[in-house]
């Protein structure tokens, strides 16, 4: 089990996509027109076999729209998890109660969609890929758009809430993965690949995805292009699409 793909949601997708490949050092690897049936548009790049999406609604009344007004703009909005056995997964969480949102079986994939109230935080999917080095959600091409200058692969998600222990509780019921505390107000889940870690809500914005560990080769050609942009940054981290991307 790993972290595969992380989404995020913006108002405006083009300028958080411009600002996500200039400062990542990435490209966008594809556009899903399918899921103009949910009323949005996306951009994803790949961040060598991991990818980041940002998703932006395109008509009133999405679930994206509804979550950019309820936190109060952009931000982190899905954790996608890529599992080897979707079928145990779908039993654990059916006998903790936490309902699916969404669910599709394709040739290639598989996937189901958590309902962000029975989970919290954000919308969490189970994936199961195959062969398991294949990203449908990515294109056919994705490979051939992978750029590892600057960075090299998403490390790890952050959520923030008023009681992270509780909220990485229920995480590590779902994922069926230990969490441990790393100080007096985080926490931490290890997966196979990648982190998810739980922290005291830092912004006021609530519960939700406040972060992603990204690992670069390239550190000050990130923070330079950060700066040209007039990014917020710190010596560790940029802030894009309300969202702090920490270089590890």
């Amino acid at each position: 089990m790993r972290i595969r793909q992380i989404a995020l949601v913006a108002r405006d997708l083009e300028p958080v996509a411009s600002d996500l490949c200039g400062v990542l050092g990435v490209e966008i690897a594809y556009r899903d027109t399918a899921i103009e049936v949910f009323g949005l548009e996306n951009a994803v790049m790949a961040i060598g076999d991991t990818f980041l999406e940002v998703v932006s609604p395109l008509k009133p009344d999405t679930t994206a729209g509804r979550f950019l007004d309820r936190r109060g703009g952009d931000g982190g909005y899905m954790v996608i998890v890529q599992s080897d056995d979707l079928d145990a997964d779908r039993r654990r969480v059916a006998e903790l109660g936490v309902r699916i949102v969404w669910e599709v079986s394709l040739s290639d994939i598989a996937t189901i969609h958590l309902h962000p109230r029975d989970v919290g935080g954000a919308i969490l999917s189970f994936d199961e890929a195959q062969p398991p080095e294949s990203w449908r959600w990515a294109g056919l091409e994705w490979k051939s758009r992978v750029r590892t200058d600057v960075t090299t692969a998403i490390t790890g998600v952050e959520l923030q809430a008023s009681a992270p222990q509780v909220l990485a509780e229920r995480w590590s019921q779902v994922l069926n993965r230990s969490a441990v505390r790393t100080s007096s107000d985080a926490h931490e889940i290890h997966l196979d690949q990648g982190t998810i870690r739980f922290v005291h809500d830092r912004d006021g914005r609530g519960v939700g995805v406040s972060g992603i560990d990204v690992a670069v080769t390239d550190r000050a050609r990130l923070f330079e292009a950060a700066r040209a942009r007039n990014l917020d940054a710190t010596d560790d981290e940029v802030r894009i699409c309300g969202t702090r991307i920490r270089v590890t």
